[in-house]
């Protein structure tokens, strides 16, 4: 398949106004968080094509919510909130078989789920210590 590129350029630029079908591109759909306003273009959605690029932001993505709930697992003593996290952790398993594992090679994806389950042992393990009176378990938490 040949690939397709194009350049656009100011000069060339007849004012015609091109529409794309945003529904039949295949890629990684975002919504910008962008809340400044300014007289220009107002982007409601980007559609990432580029794999690569797909596979880095989704990592960055990944590995930020990862570091939360690290932090998550060794600062939270209540009960209530650890039972909140794990829902959210569960939550948050079943998006990334859902959603991100179309971009994600299955390595990664193995790995991935290995550091989740790890961190539910963890939440489960702290919500049983702290249900039955104990401190936390002194253990090496250096991940």
């Amino acid at each position: 398949m040949k690939e397709q590129q194009y350049f656009i350029s100011k000069d060339k630029y007849n004012g015609d106004v091109v529409y794309l079908n945003c529904k039949k591109i295949k890629g990684y759909k975002m919504n910008p968080k962008n809340n400044i306003s300014y007289d220009g273009v107002v982007v409601n959605e980007i559609i990432i094509i580029k794999p690569t690029m797909i596979e880095k932001l989704i990592k960055r993505k990944i590995k930020r919510k990862l570091e939360y709930y690290y932090n998550l697992v060794i600062d939270t003593e209540d009960e209530d909130a650890s039972r909140i996290a794990l829902g959210d952790l569960e939550r948050y398993k079943r998006l990334i078989s859902d959603k991100y594992i179309h971009f994600l090679d299955d390595r990664y994806i193995a790995l991935l789920m290995k550091k989740i389950n790890i961190l539910e042992k963890e939440m489960k393990g702290n919500m049983v210590y702290s249900s039955l009176g104990f401190d936390e378990p002194k253990q090496d938490r250096s991940w």
